[in-house]
């Protein structure tokens, strides 16, 4: 089963999210064989905003424990995060290592020839759509709005985990 996670960071989280860096890596670790896509959304500064983890889990215990005892979590980091269940609709793991996160709360497409990582979101029960998600190439920004749904968040993004 797999799982999608995005954690947004607070406002002035950064000193922490740096603290805890280490921490979160090392929990992380274990989960290097199951883990889809990872990675931090950035502002226009290359600042990381928030934390994206698509991984696959046994169940949806599995999916809490990941989600809440990761350091950031408990840290304090995140503002809000999303849990959801992740269907994975190109059948492949991430093969880039920069690009942008689109979430998008409706059924509309997320249309690019560019997308490396694209799933249906769902409740964590299953039971109820709760949007779409898209890891994708574009030349900016811009450009990257163009092919997201109209209630779409855009964020820059790039591969996560241990340099």
């Amino acid at each position: 089963m797999q799982f999608f996670v995005y954690g947004r960071d607070r406002p002035g989280a950064l000193p922490l999210k740096t603290e805890l860096t280490e921490q979160h890596w090392t929990f992380l670790d274990p989960y290097e064989d199951r883990l889809i896509a990872r990675g931090p959304t950035l502002d226009e500064h290359g600042h990381p905003t928030g934390s994206l983890h698509i991984v696959d889990l046994p169940d949806v215990e599995a999916a809490r424990a990941f989600t809440y005892e990761e350091p950031y979590y408990r840290g304090g980091v995140f503002e809000s995060v999303m849990l959801c269940r992740y269907v994975n609709l190109l059948g492949r793991a991430v093969v880039s290592d920069t690009g942008y996160l689109v979430i998008a709360g409706g059924v509309a497409p997320i249309t690019s020839k560019h997308l490396f990582a694209y799933g249906d979101l769902f409740a964590v029960d299953g039971a109820a759509h709760a949007g779409r998600a898209a890891l994708l190439q574009a030349p900016s920004l811009e450009a990257a709005l163009r092919t997201a749904p109209d209630d779409a968040s855009v964020h820059p993004w790039r591969l996560g985990g241990r340099r």
